[in-house]
């Protein structure tokens, strides 16, 4: 979809900021330590929009909905301009549709990612005490355990990554046709 260098940079900025929103829904909900360096700078990067939605739209449980809702608005925007500078046409239901799954998306981008880090992280600095590495744990270690209910680990080989990567890859595979 991306046709020319102008939307090619829209979306690139658009997708770098909702990354890191949903990176602050994400550390909310694993309950990541937000004394991390990383957490404080991705909580101080999205405070200005967040802060101001959470005085209006209240917590659901421990889902941040403020964020849930800026990231889905960061989606929709992004999407309006992709559209906007094609000078192409989109229905409601169209916009509803690219911002729900493209969201959908790109937390499952974010999850792979983690997860590939997570990986080469164990084989290269098991146990790493860096920022970065801590915090890579801290949000894989849901989705292993999960994943480790149903696959246990087999004489200390863990299965788990390979069957979460194949989730997210067929996940992210439907979801791709809505990817802006």
């Amino acid at each position: 979809m991306n046709s020319s260098p102008f939307i090619m940079l829209v979306t690139v900025i658009c997708n770098l900021y909702l990354f890191i929103v949903l990176l602050r829904l994400v550390l909310q909900l694993t309950k990541a330590d937000f004394y991390n360096p990383i957490s404080q700078g991705v909580v101080k990067a999205t405070s200005l929009f967040v802060l101001p939605l959470r005085k209006v739209i209240p917590a659901i449980g421990r889902v941040d909905t403020a964020s849930l809702v800026l990231a889905f608005a960061v989606q929709l925007l992004t999407v309006a301009l992709v559209v906007f500078i094609k000078g192409a046409y989109l229905s409601p239901t169209g916009y509803a549709l690219y911002t729900v799954a493209g969201t959908l998306y790109h937390l499952l981008d974010l999850y792979f990612w983690a997860m590939l880090i997570s990986v080469i992280l164990s084989w290269v600095a098991p146990g790493a005490n860096h920022p970065g590495a801590m915090l890579v744990g801290q949000i894989t270690e849901p989705l292993y355990r999960a994943c480790q209910r149903v696959i246990p680990p087999l004489g200390g080989l863990d299965l788990s990554p390979i069957f979460i990567f194949l989730s997210i890859s067929f996940l992210k595979q439907i979801l791709s046709a809505y990817n802006i």
